[in-house]
């Protein structure tokens, strides 16, 4: 039997899943970026140094927790609707959205075939359901 939803409780859904894993990948990116070099910290104080160093940033435990939930909230989906629409349309979106965030919070250079990339994602995710 196939789950059922409305196109709006899907949307709401991917939406859902789309954002905290966005928000996770933007949040993880900026704490590494704030920590520093991995290398560096294991050289100076060892791999429990670096380790401690990681799980004491306010931004990676953010991140990791967007991602929690944005794993949690893909398996809900998938209990809702066809893993051959969820698992595409969330995956491209969340490509366009990394794309947008990376150069809005992390001053990333995101340059033209990227975007037109993501205008292509955007009309393939249109494709899946009609």
């Amino acid at each position: 039997m196939t789950p059922s939803v409305t196109g709006l409780e899907l949307a709401a859904m991917l939406a859902v899943n789309v954002a905290t894993a966005t928000a996770g990948d933007i949040l993880i990116a900026s704490a590494f970026r704030q920590i520093g070099d991995f290398d560096v910290i294991i050289a100076r104080g060892g791999l429990l140094r670096a380790i401690l160093t990681v799980l004491r940033n306010l931004r990676f435990l953010s991140g990791f927790t967007a991602m929690a939930i944005s794993f949690f909230s893909l398996l809900f989906t998938l209990s809702h609707a066809d893993v051959s629409l969820v698992a595409p349309a969330a995956g491209s979106l969340t490509f366009v959205t990394n794309a947008i965030a990376a150069r809005v919070f992390l001053k990333e250079r995101v340059d033209r075939r990227r975007w037109v990339a993501a205008i292509f994602v955007c009309c393939g995710v249109a494709l899946l359901k009609h």
